[in-house]
């Protein structure tokens, strides 16, 4: 069973509330100002069974231009449109800023309604009807079916039904209910005993009782404790229906129309959208680059600029790509459709479609922005998701990062990175509780940058095995989680682009080098220690064994790690044959009298005091001896 969200359209007193009425047999004008002026002010909401038993939701705009931003709200999710035009009266002003409205968000089933057909004689009504078909002849509404009622005598209001469900039936798409779920909120309430209740069109997936959710932008989370559509009680709400969500957690005070409800971290807000903006060519305005507009999205009216990307100025007809700077946040999905109003005096002069809700902030006239745009605009899901991919490379964005930015679910995620991993678009790093992904082109490029600076590393420190890991990741890698640096560096080495020794990264075939110079600093080192024998040597005595104090730093490195020498403890080193004979001489001595004391090791030595503690402490770390009491023993677990 389809479900189905029917709207109306039309200019102010032309018949809507009361052509509701009569397909319904309810009453959607909910506010004592609107009943006594006699004008829809605010949404309305009713809905009724065709005789086919599916159940229409219907809503009711206002016609007034002062409640544009009311009509615009309801807009979203409508399915198909009713164009109200009174018999008496033709298109006036409203009903043409509402056909441009409806246009421009995309809409593409409607039924054209003329109302009050009782009030005219037949000739009249021809005359109305062929002025009607002109002025729709380029929209969306162009081929379709017009229908004469009155909402007083019922003449006609069978027919539309049957029409109603016709359409319904072979015209309207159904809406994706596996996608992630998002309810524009419209309005927002208090019932005693209850608490906060919600209202607004499910345009995607399904709600259900006791889901946990987050309200966007203000990011609440929020449980859903009761669901109605259509005034009955339901466990689950689907894309393509009307819904009141009572909800646990929130306060309605906290809640505003234009926020959104959907899963916890599956959207993220914004201040910038990236967009294709048609201006109408009805307008009288020219947008300059940086005019201050309202948007209109959703539910949601928000100021903003906007900045000219590919022109100096639009023209009425004109397109172009935008980038539209917010005052406010807003959570949205690639694909919605918008409307912008003039900032003074506030009139309809365009819209268009997201290209990307979550984008970098854009400079003008930039070709390679306007390339990558048109890709998001023209191009596959999977096009979209490797270019989003390009773009936030330099983060190495999750699965989760990847739905959240785009408002995509997990799975059509996964289902776009297994295509673009089998055409080897992108890498993916599977660990253990998420996927990473940067793409080919951005992966190729940073790791030529690493080379490079490894090479150059290499020549400024010929006698350094090589750089740190951390520096490299400090360097090019610094917003990116330790465990999916490794996986980058555990693949460059399997890719032989790296070698690593211990925490050191190389160029492969990277050896140090031994020259003269090499050779001199080392025979130093090695004649300074062996003359120093248990007094030990500190490293301010090897950088003063030649001007080229980085070298020799390097270079008694390059032993260390070599095992030539040994650090004993901080800032002291001998010579591993030196500490090799300490400790055969310990050792020796402990397994003919059990224990050693400091002056009896002193004595052993032949040295001072304060080299045999520094020995005995030493071998105490490398577990050989341990302290008992005042001496040493023998470590069992060696």
């Amino acid at each position: 069973m389809k479900n189905i969200i029917v709207g109306t359209a039309g200019h102010i007193d032309h018949g809507k509330t009361t052509l509701i009425k009569a397909l319904t047999g309810k009453e959607t004008d909910r506010w004592e100002e609107e009943k006594k002026r006699g004008i829809t002010i605010d949404l309305g909401f009713a809905y009724f069974d065709l005789p086919n038993k599916n159940r229409i939701g219907i809503i009711d705009v206002p016609g007034h231009e002062k409640f544009i931003k009311n009509m615009l709200a309801g807009v979203i999710g409508m399915d198909l449109v009713l164009l109200v035009i009174a018999a008496d009266e033709g298109i006036m002003p409203q009903t043409e800023e509402h056909i441009n409205i409806l246009n421009l968000l995309g809409i593409k089933n409607g039924i054209v309604v003329l109302t009050k057909c009782d009030l005219v004689d037949s000739d009249w009504l021809e005359l109305v009807k062929e002025d009607i078909k002109d002025e729709l002849k380029d929209t969306f509404l162009s081929n379709s079916p017009m229908i004469e009622v009155s909402s007083v005598t019922r003449q006609g209001i069978d027919n539309l039904i049957e029409l109603i469900q016709s359409m319904t039936s072979d015209t309207v798409e159904e809406r994706d209910i596996n996608t992630i779920p998002r309810l524009p909120i419209d309005r927002a309430f208090t019932i005693s005993g209850f608490g906060t209740v919600i209202t607004g069109t499910l345009i995607s997936g399904q709600i259900k009782k006791g889901d946990e959710l987050e309200i966007y932008p203000i990011n609440k989370i929020c449980k859903v404790r009761n669901i109605q559509v259509h005034n009955t009680d339901a466990d689950t709400c689907y894309a393509g229906q009307r819904a009141a969500i009572n909800l646990s957690n929130i306060k309605k005070s906290e809640l505003y129309r234009g926020c959104v409800i959907a899963p916890i971290n599956s959207m993220k807000n914004t201040m910038m959208l990236d967009v294709k903006i048609n201006l109408l060519k009805s307008s009288k305005r020219i947008v300059e680059n940086r005019s201050r507009l309202h948007l209109y999205t959703g539910t949601s009216e928000i100021l903003c600029r906007i900045v000219l990307l590919d022109k100096e100025q639009l023209t009425p007809g004109e397109s172009c790509y935008a980038q539209l700077r917010l005052e406010e946040e807003v959570a949205v999905r690639r694909g919605d459709k918008f409307i912008v109003r003039f900032y003074s005096p506030m009139e309809t002069v365009g819209g268009g479609e997201i290209i990307e809700p979550v984008p970098l902030k854009k400079t003008r006239a930039d070709d390679k922005l306007i390339e990558d745009l048109m890709v998001k605009e023209q191009g596959s899901h999977t096009d979209v998701i490797e270019n989003i991919i390009k773009e936030n490379s330099a983060i190495i964005p999750s699965i989760n990062e990847l739905a959240k930015i785009t408002a995509m679910s997990i799975e059509e995620i996964n289902n776009n990175v297994i295509e673009l991993e089998k055409e080897n678009k992108i890498t993916v790093f599977k660990l253990k509780n998420d996927m990473y992904i940067w793409h080919k082109s951005y992966e190729n490029d940073i790791e030529s940058k690493i080379v490079k600076y490894i090479e150059e590393f290499h020549k400024k420190n010929p006698y350094k095995n090589g750089i740190k890991k951390s520096e490299i990741k400090s360097k090019f890698f610094s917003k990116i989680k330790q465990n999916v640096f490794d996986e980058i560096i555990n693949n460059m080495i399997s890719n032989n682009q790296l070698s690593q020794s211990s925490d050191f990264l190389s160029i492969v075939g990277f050896t140090i080098k031994i020259d003269d110079k090499y050779n001199i600093i080392k025979g130093k080192i090695e004649k300074l220690i062996a003359s120093s024998e248990y007094n030990f040597v500190k490293l301010s005595q090897i950088l003063e064994l030649d001007n080229d104090k980085m070298s020799s730093e390097d270079i008694l490195t390059t032993m260390m790690e070599a095992g030539e020498v040994i650090k004993v403890a901080d800032d002291t080193f001998s010579s591993s044959s030196i500490i090799n004979t300490a400790k055969s001489l310990l050792i020796e001595y402990l397994q003919k009298n059990n224990k050693i004391s400091a002056a009896e090791y002193r004595d052993l030595l032949n040295t001072n005091r304060k080299s045999a503690i520094t020995l005995l402490e030493y071998f105490d770390n490398c577990k050989i001896t341990k302290r008992s009491e005042n001496d040493r023993v023998l470590n069992k677990l060696n």
